[in-house]
């Protein structure tokens, strides 16, 4: 930049003395202003450059002239007078940049209004930076031009990427996903492009082309770039250029029939501030346009009647004069800041430029001064702050704010007409400061006429072409893709499948029609992958076939909504299990689980002896018969063939909850033999992954399937890897097994595994995990609008009876379970102790309170006895045992039967003299 503001300057020093001159009668106007000063008036020179031969810049001057007689006409007293100094850029840089250093070097400004374009600002904002002369442009708004970059720069105009947010919700809002940009080839034009991008992009809508036209394009190469606009899908156009330029652009897309039906143009306030010209309504009917609001005050209204009047006066040649755009209201509003701001410095303004030292004075460059009251000038303009015609004029970082942005939609009829407006805080609205915000937009008029229906933003281009859909040729499970073709001609006749046929099921439900042809592709088998980079490529438009959904291919194009069952798993063959034995009838309970079972039937047995003995003759008899007793009621608990009477409740309780748990424990058992003896007769030959890699068994897969690089990287040799297009040689090589030359397992995706073990049901087997993927998908290229319509039809389809009808048309009645083994290779395993854990731990709990409320009766009722039988015993020992004798002693009182009985136990089970005494004493106490 700094070696192109030189050569700017070489040129400009030869042509400052061809631009020493005022504009005709303007001059004769700045004279007379000043002739008509007072002599305590002082005097502050201020440059204004335009581009005095385009309706523009006559239009600013008349606006620019206006302000500073009604400035001044309600300002009498001021004690400073602007005089302007006009100059014409002839819309060049070269001529700009030699205007502003004619200003600076011969008329000594204090400040300089314009230039008008951002090209032409770019080289004038230098000069005034390094003479310290504040720059204010009125409509230099491209944000390349940033006051924070360059001090003395002041934007009196809004900055164009605030309108960004505003497009941006407009788009967001009818729900649009991609938008094309179309801009112009200037400083202006690309200034606005990163900040457009990012904002659409953060409302989610795509940007898949961006159109550029040259500042001086002729209707030939306009319309050039608008044919290839026309052949794309996007049928939404964002339009970014200079008004001149817009105009044209938009005119010649009339001409070519892009202002029909389907077709969406949104301009930026560049064109929009303009469309109130006869000439361009015409072609922008159905534009939609944001501009920075203006209220339509009565001072407005007024300027608006003089101003009309005043241009027809300077300019009588040219067409009537039409409303003054927001650019001419900015210009007035810029006139009257910098007329405050210079009174507010009073009599300092006078000051004369300074020449610095440091500088080389050879150059024309080093021969300009620096302003003395720059830096207050500009500390000045910027706390300036009143209420002007285009709104609240406030400076915040050197630029103009616009609160509220204007939504129009050009009808044809009256011009525009406000549909809603956009604000930081509120977003959309119908109504500017609405406490009632609906969010929403008045009807509008789309190019074509048409208010019924919104654009939904793209379009197929049948006209010239169909979409051109690869179809991948198999040879092999044609139930998904069956290409059939003419054995002589070698031509496709027909496509079939069960891929086809959810595709043309989900296009029928689309609410547009989609015209396209299937185009058999002869290499696909070799890599799917191929397939579809082709569609990034453009080669094809889609891919219709049986694609799986995968994170690597989705970095080259869009896939709509799975429609198959997701994953992939491994094949194996099945055998005979030999394993049975003799002793299979123990496997279904754990060693713990018959070793827990049989000591808590014991423990049982054992309460119901405690509890009964002494007053059931079920449980009499000698040591011998009441020890078998015991363990033969044990185990006929678990038949249910116990034939002892229970006389205590004491002890009923507690059966009753042995009997539940017998009863779920021999359920159990006989379920899980039951399983052993069946399904185990049949096994997988490999159960795990580990065991094929460790055994270096051959693997099978599908030609083309992503599979491939999934057993790649589980760590099998490429060398072990064998494709197989059919699933009869999957059936034949899974049976001949890596020994025979076959394979030990296929890795394959779920839908052809279902497919290919109903085919072959009983012989095969799925076995290990599930190895995650999203399934079959249709392909489109990235950013593709069909994508989401497709997604949402697939659900339809799915959800409905049509995917039923057409699985049940290629497959036929499959069983929807999955015949899979366990990865431990038995498909019943035992049951463990864990698993009656609740069970035999009431079980417990019931029988120990039952025992401990028997006991204390017992110790209650007998403690007298119990005493006298421990008394004159030595130790702790011999008490315990005399206390169990006295337990195992008969009631006071039985009957003759039961006398005899325990009578005869104790003469033949006690040996001891002292057991022959107590029973000697039980005798005679009888």
């Amino acid at each position: 930049m700094g070696r192109a503001l030189h050569l700017l300057l070489f040129f400009a020093s030869s042509c400052a003395l061809s631009f020493t001159f005022l504009v005709g009668h303007h001059g004769f106007g700045v004279l007379a202003l000043a002739q008509n000063s007072t002599t305590a008036t002082t005097v502050v020179d201020v440059g204004v450059i335009l581009e005095l031969e385009s309706l523009t810049g006559k239009r600013s001057l008349t606006s620019i002239s206006m302000a500073v007689e009604d400035f001044y006409s309600v300002h009498g007293d001021y004690k400073t007078r602007v005089v302007l100094h006009i100059r014409d850029s002839k819309e060049g840089a070269v001529e700009a940049t030699a205007a502003a250093v004619d200003l600076l070097k011969n008329a000594r400004v204090k400040a300089i209004i314009g230039p008008m374009t951002s090209r032409d600002a770019a080289f004038v904002i230098h000069l005034g930076d390094r003479t310290r002369v504040p720059v204010l442009s009125f409509s230099a708004s491209s944000p390349s031009l940033s006051p924070a970059h360059n001090p003395f720069f002041v934007r009196a105009t809004t900055n164009d990427s605030s309108q960004v947010a505003a497009i941006a919700a407009v788009v967001q809002h009818f729900a649009w996903r991609q938008a094309v940009l179309v801009y112009g080839d200037s400083e202006y034009g690309t200034g606005i492009v990163p900040f457009l991008i990012d904002a659409l992009q953060e409302a989610g809508t795509r940007i898949p082309y961006r159109g550029v036209v040259p500042s001086t394009a002729s209707a030939d190469r306009i319309d050039e770039e608008l044919r290839r606009l026309k052949d794309m899908p996007a049928r939404v156009f964002v339009v970014h250029m200079l008004p001149d330029l817009g105009a044209l652009f938009l005119r010649r897309a009339k001409d070519l029939g892009m202002m029909s039906n389907g077709y969406v143009w949104i301009t930026t306030d560049g064109i929009t501030s303009v469309i109130h010209r006869p000439i361009v309504v015409d072609a922008l009917r159905g534009v939609i346009g944001v501009r920075p609001y203006i209220n339509r005050s009565k001072e407005v209204i007024n300027f608006t009647a003089r101003f009309r009047w005043r241009f027809q006066k300077d300019y009588p040649a040219v067409e009537p004069a039409d409303d003054p755009s927001i650019i001419q209201l900015w210009a007035y509003d810029t006139v009257f800041a910098v007329a405050m701001a210079v009174e507010k410095l009073g009599g300092t303004t006078s000051s004369a430029f300074q020449r610095p030292r440091s500088r080389d004075g050879s150059t024309e460059l080093g021969r300009l001064g620096v302003s003395q009251i720059g830096q207050s000038l500009l500390r000045a303009i910027l706390d300036t702050r009143f209420r002007g015609l285009a709104g609240e004029f406030l400076l915040l970082d050197g630029q103009l704010q616009s609160p509220a942005y204007e939504i129009v939609n050009v009808n044809g009829e009256g011009g525009a007409t406000t549909i809603g407006f956009w604000t930081p805080e509120n977003g959309i609205t119908k109504q500017l400061n609405s406490a009632n915000n609906t969010g929403d937009l008045d009807a509008v008029v789309w190019p074509g006429g048409r208010t019924d229906v919104v654009p939904k933003g793209w379009e197929i281009p049948t006209g010239e072409r169909k979409l051109r859909i690869a179809v991948p040729v198999k040879h092999g499970f044609d139930q998904f893709v069956k290409v059939v073709k003419n054995p002589r001609t070698n031509q496709l006749t027909n496509v079939t499948g069960y891929c086809i046929d959810v595709f043309e099921a989900v296009v029928h439900l689309l609410p547009y029609p989609v015209v396209f042809d299937y185009i058999p592709v002869e290499n696909s088998s070799k890599s799917y992958d191929n397939l579809i980079y082709q569609v990034y490529l453009k080669n094809f438009d889609a891919v219709v076939g049986d694609t799986t959904i995968i994170a690597n291919r989705t970095q080259f194009v869009d896939f709509t909504m799975p429609y198959t069952e997701s994953g992939g798993s491994m094949v194996v063959a099945v055998e005979e299990d030999k394993s049975m034995n003799m002793w299979i009838f123990l496997e279904p309970l754990t060693i713990k689980l018959w070793l827990g079972s049989l000591a808590f039937f014991v423990l049982t047995a054992i309460m119901v002896w405690v509890i009964e003995h002494r007053d059931n003759e079920e449980f009499a008899g000698s040591p011998l018969e009441q020890f078998g007793t015991i363990f033969y009621f044990a185990f006929s608990i678990l038949v249910f063939s116990h034939k002892e009477k229970l006389t205590s409740n004491l002890t009923r309780v507690p059966m009753i909850i042995c009997t539940f748990v017998v009863l779920i424990l021999t359920s159990s058992y006989t379920a899980s033999l039951t399983s052993m003896l069946t399904v185990r007769q049949l096994r997988p030959t490999v159960t795990d992954v580990s065991q094929l890699l460790k055994t270096g068994a051959y693997i099978g897969h599908q030609d083309g399937s992503y599979m491939i690089g999934m057993l790649r990287r589980m760590g099998f040799e490429e060398s072990k890897l064998k494709n197989y297009s059919t699933s009869d040689q999957y059936a034949d090589a899974l049976s001949r097994g890596s020994a025979g030359g076959g394979v030990d397992a296929v890795f394959d995706e779920i839908p052809y595994v279902k497919l290919f073990l109903s085919q072959h049901r009983g012989k095969f087997t799925m076995v290990g995990p599930t190895y995650r993927t999203d399934g079959f998908g249709f392909v489109f290229p990235r950013g593709s609008p069909l994508v989401p319509d497709i997604s949402r039809a697939i659900l339809n389809v799915t959800e409905g009876e049509t995917m039923a009808t057409i699985e049940k048309k290629w497959f036929g009645e499959t069983n929807n379970r999955t015949s899979k083994s366990s990865s431990s290779g038995s498909s019943s395993s035992s049951l463990t102790f864990r698993s009656f854990g609740g069970l035999f731990l009431i079980t417990g709990v019931v029988s120990a309170m039952a025992l401990l409320v028997f006991l204390a009766r017992f110790i209650n009722k007998e403690w007298d006895g119990l005493k006298n039988a421990a008394r004159g015993q030595s130790t702790l020992g011999r008490k315990m045992v005399a206390m169990f004798k006295h337990y195992h002693n008969v009631d006071e009182s039985p009957s003759p039967e039961r006398k005899g009985k325990i009578a005869e136990s104790y003469l033949v089970g006690s040996q001891s003299p002292e057991s022959i005494s107590n029973h000697s004493q039980f005798s005679s106490a009888s």
